[in-house]
């Protein structure tokens, strides 16, 4: 207990410097993507899996981490996440073809579940005063939006100076220096009553998210009607039929289905998913257009991002103050609103646009997407009891790594790129409109979520839930 409270800045600083590494990873391999796939050999298909590998193991194994680690020890999963992370950061760095980078990427991922929501609970242990929890938690969630912003730039310089190897090797020393220091000042914790695995829940949601990703992405190169499309969507189908059934008769379930009766809660979820869905269908996009199509070399296409990175920046603590003043419909509204007007702008460019038209763009891309993540956090817990609001922004975050995940399949589907035989089309850029109108839609939808999630009949569905949730605990 006194290492604890001599040393909570530490600390933090520890969890942020984790927490920076893994979001990192999730935006700064785009820039780099086209040189990978030139020098592995790699069509878009795998660059697109490149991604989602990543992606797509955080969002199926982030709920179990996180009960994991009460359970065997925050401080001792962090430890074993740093250094899986470390060794798949490394098997990156030295893949000699793209199925080696693939599957390396899994093994990142899978250390990277165990950093992310254990520094979470690592940093609410850590500081016990509500005001300076509140003030840590919020350095926590910049240096998320910090990573997410300037994550192509950094992946730009060090793709043109360096290399495409050094966007993994630069993890290594500050994975160890983490470690060294998390050994050092991070007090080991476990929860009072930590929440059983569910093995069955689990299975299925790796099957309903593996499922429908394989589809969307081996689709256009396989073929919408052949058995392995058609047979993965089936999986995936099957999953979700069974997850609720299954997932009611548990004691502790993975996720707890009765959270979806809750209207601002699925909202929230829903939001997320089109939100990050958005963002990541547009730097994978955009990455191939500015060097693939517009010509431009890594450290320019990571400069061009700027603005968006700078928006997101601008934009984050702004919807906070708001939401903390206004509530969550003007920001998540506003949100919606300016990714649909900057994707409605995108469905207008070709590959002659002027490249300042783009940067615009780009800027206003970026604050829509700064403004979503306050919103749908506050939203997800509200109206939770306290000892469930940690789970429900458990599965906020899954949600926004579903459509992450999701984001980047569907961008090389619908552009037709993925099935375009490994290369990029000059087309390239005319053939990305729909995949803009698809984007506007879902800035439609979060507007409506918006004022759905404010309704009374969504703060009645919020108050009923409540209860129940605390009754079953009792039970």
């Amino acid at each position: 207990m006194p290492e604890r409270q001599q040393h909570p800045r530490v600390i933090l600083a520890i969890c942020c410097l984790s927490l920076f590494i893994v979001t990192l990873d999730a935006t700064v391999t785009n820039v780099a993507l086209p040189t990978i796939g030139k020098d592995l050999h790699a069509g878009v298909t795998s660059l697109q899996w490149t991604l989602d590998a990543y992606t797509l193991t955080l969002a199926s194994l982030l709920v179990l981490a996180g009960s994991s680690a009460d359970r065997l020890g925050r401080k001792r999963v962090f430890r074993i996440g740093l250094v899986v992370f470390g060794l798949g950061s490394l098997a990156c760095s030295a893949a000699p073809s793209d199925s080696f980078l693939i599957a390396a990427r899994v093994l990142q991922a899978l250390g990277g579940t165990m950093l992310n929501p254990v520094s979470l609970s690592i940093i609410t242990n850590a500081f016990q005063d509500r005001k300076a929890r509140a003030g840590a938690l919020g350095v926590w969630g910049a240096i998320s939006g910090v990573s997410l912003g300037f994550g192509p730039l950094v992946g730009g310089l060090l793709v043109e100076t360096v290399g495409w190897r050094a966007i993994f090797w630069v993890n290594v020393p500050v994975v160890v220096a983490a470690l060294v220091l998390t050994t050092l000042f991070v007090p080991e914790s476990r929860a009072a009553r930590a929440r059983r695995i569910d093995p069955p829940g689990q299975l299925l949601v790796v099957l309903l998210l593996a499922g429908a990703v394989f589809g969307i992405i081996e689709g256009p190169q396989l073929g919408w009607a052949s058995p392995a499309t058609l047979g993965a969507f089936a999986v995936s189908a099957l999953a979700l039929a069974l997850f609720v059934p299954v997932e009611l008769r548990r004691d502790e379930p993975l996720i707890d289905p009765r959270f979806f009766t809750s209207i601002p809660f699925t909202g929230a979820v829903v939001a997320a998913v089109l939100a990050f869905g958005s963002w990541s269908a547009f730097l994978f996009s955009n990455t191939l257009y500015l060097q693939e199509v517009k010509g431009f070399p890594p450290i320019l296409t990571g400069l061009l991002f700027m603005p968006a990175g700078i928006a997101i920046l601008a934009g984050s603590p702004v919807s906070g103050r708001l939401v903390g003043t206004r509530g969550t419909r003007l920001p998540m509204s506003l949100a919606g609103l300016l990714v649909a007007a900057a994707a409605i702008a995108l469905a207008f460019t070709t590959a002659s646009s002027p490249v300042v038209l783009v940067a615009v763009v780009f800027a206003l891309f970026g604050l829509g997407f700064g403004f979503v993540n306050a919103p749908i956090t506050n939203t997800a817990v509200s109206g939770m009891p306290n000892d469930q609001a940690g789970a429900a922004s458990a599965i906020a975050s899954t949600g926004r790594q579903v459509g992450t995940s999701l984001g980047i399949a569907l961008a090389g589907s619908i552009t037709g790129a993925a099935g375009a035989g490994g290369r990029v089309p000059s087309s390239f850029a005319t053939d990305a409109h729909p995949l803009w109108w698809t984007i506007a839609a879902a800035g439609a939808a979060i507007v409506a979520i918006a004022s759905l999630s404010n309704t009374r009949a969504a703060s009645r569905s919020s108050e009923r839930l409540g209860p129940l949730l605390n009754d079953a605990a009792s039970a």
